[in-house]
């Protein structure tokens, strides 16, 4: 009667330990799955955001190019037709970008901030601080706060 009595714990010892080793594989798995997903959401993210940087870089030329037809015809004074045209186009992509999240960075009157303004020219002139932005030459933007493309400014030193 003994030895039987024995063997029976013996089975129930080594079925505790084959479940607890198999609950253990199962929740290492559903961990590892876990971790999967949320790294895959995370690369699929970060993949549009790259794609909406690169193809808003691709169009900011043809922003900058606007905004200076849009800035001679104001020197003009003209309420030719083709100026409205241009400046109501002008004004369909600054809404665009902004509703995609795309923000100028701002230059004129702020401090140097290498990050986000790129330094092309300096000035000594006692009228303003040390390393304020005098004069801002091509606008900067940012997404999501990345800098897409930094601003070209001159720096009052």
């Amino acid at each position: 009667e003994k030895k039987g009595f024995f063997r029976k714990k013996e089975k129930k010892n080594k079925q505790e330990e084959k479940i607890a080793e198999l609950t253990d594989r199962v929740q290492r798995q559903m961990a590892e799955f876990d971790n999967f997903r949320k790294r895959t959401t995370k690369e699929k993210a970060s993949m549009y955001d790259d794609g909406v940087r690169s193809t808003i870089e691709k169009l900011l030329p043809v922003v900058d190019n606007l905004e200076r037809a849009v800035a001679v015809q104001n020197q003009n004074n003209t309420e030719d037709s083709f100026y409205k045209g241009v400046a109501m186009t002008l004004k369909q992509f600054q809404e665009i970008l902004t509703s995609m999240g795309v923000e100028e960075i701002k230059a004129l009157g702020e401090t140097f901030n290498p990050n986000k303004h790129a330094a092309v020219a300096h000035e000594d002139n006692d009228e303003y601080g040390e390393n304020v932005i005098i004069l801002e030459m091509q606008k900067g933007y940012q997404y999501k706060d990345k800098v897409i493309r930094h601003s070209m400014v001159k720096v009052a030193n």
